[in-house]
């Protein structure tokens, strides 16, 4: 006679079958992904013969785009997107690495939004500034560059608007990054801090903590968060205000976390280059716009993109620098530079006396949830 199995029997028999079952999904993900590899290589070959350029940001962006639609989950779809966008950098790898340079040093929240765009696996080109950036990417030394371009709380960064004024370079891509800052260093307590190594934008965006509990300590200004957790890593009196990835590269105690004013800090990073993007359907455009110094000329640059039903989501004023009290503006708006509608307002903002320089259609980043 049979014996019945018991309820923890049965259980246990179930848990080892459904193991049997992910082992044997696992088995297939693994060959699908070598089978996608193969497709990519042959692709590449294909590329290669026809001149075109092997790396296609818009193809990626319709890519991770669809499957965030169609994801029924329950994995997440913010975790899918981000497995996909390791797939295809590996597989993007296997042809030739991306080179990007960035505002370093490594662990930089510069560094954190390469590979939050680009995957992990590309050539990491660090740079002292934006300005080097910059000239990274025009000398061909990288084929894209990373750079800061507004903060929600700070708002734009000027460095990267100035070099924006002044290149050939495209914007090809944006990042949206939640920036949580952290105070890290060696001190033993918050009071025996003598200098604190910020950079300026994250000063700002800190004021009120740094105010309140190290307004006697030595302000030093650095030009990166990554920078100020290197020299705080070197000086046992000092502290830095750094994200999670420079205190774990340069294995800094935590001593007070989350320091930011504003919870809800977002810096939003654009990626630069030297080729035009195609459009995916969910683009912003970014644009150069100046005209001459009169009453109403402000309203007749930004008037016909209302009449055309384009929206604006940015305007930005900077010193022009060719006169005194002449300006240019920094317009985003919603849309790709091919689009019917985003070609009837440039050429009506155009016919107006003004003068448009698009810096780069490219596909939208969706803030961070």
């Amino acid at each position: 006679m049979n014996r019945k199995s018991s309820p923890q029997e049965e259980d246990r028999d179930r848990r080892e079958a459904l193991r049997a079952e992910i082992d044997r999904l696992d088995d297939e993900i693994q060959d699908r992904i070598n089978q996608r590899a193969a497709k990519v290589l042959e692709i590449a070959r294909l590329k290669e013969v026809e001149g075109e350029p092997f790396y296609r940001p818009e193809r990626e962006a319709r890519i991770l785009n669809r499957l965030a639609e169609r994801n029924p989950g329950p994995f997440p779809t913010e975790d899918l997107v981000r497995i996909f966008r390791e797939l295809m950098s590996s597989c993007l790898a296997l042809e030739r690495p991306l080179s990007v340079a960035y505002l370093g040093p490594a662990a930089s929240f510069s560094h954190s939004a390469v590979f939050q765009h680009f995957g992990h696996a590309v050539a990491e080109v660090p740079q002292r500034s934006i300005e080097e950036v910059f000239r990274a990417v025009g000398s061909g030394q990288a084929q894209f560059g990373v750079v800061p371009m507004e903060n929600s709380t700070e708002g734009s960064v000027n460095a990267t608007l100035d070099a924006l004024m002044h290149t050939p370079l495209m914007v090809c891509g944006e990042v949206a990054m939640r920036v949580a800052h952290h105070l890290v260093g060696h001190a033993t307590d918050i009071a025996g801090i003598r200098r604190v190594y910020v950079h300026p934008q994250t000063r700002a965006q800190c004021r009120e903590w740094l105010t309140t509990h190290l307004a006697e300590a030595e302000w030093v200004e650095v030009p990166s968060n990554a920078e100020a957790a290197r020299r705080a890593a070197e000086d046992p009196k000092a502290a830095a205000v750094a994200g999670a990835a420079a205190r774990d590269y340069y294995e800094l105690p935590l001593l007070a976390a989350g320091i930011e004013d504003d919870p809800a800090n977002t810096t939003r990073f654009v990626v630069i280059g030297s080729r035009a993007v195609e459009p995916t359907g969910q683009d912003r455009t970014s644009l150069l716009v100046s005209g001459p110094n009169r009453p109403g000329s402000l309203l007749a640059m930004l008037q016909p993109f209302s009449d055309a039903g384009v929206n604006l989501t940015k305007i930005v004023s900077r010193p022009a620098r060719g006169g005194l009290w002449d300006y240019v503006f920094f317009l985003d708006l919603e849309g790709h530079r091919e689009e019917q509608a985003v070609q009837q307002a440039l050429s009506m903002v155009e016919e107006g006396g003004a003068a448009v320089r698009v810096l780069g259609s490219y596909p939208r980043a969706d803030p961070p949830s």
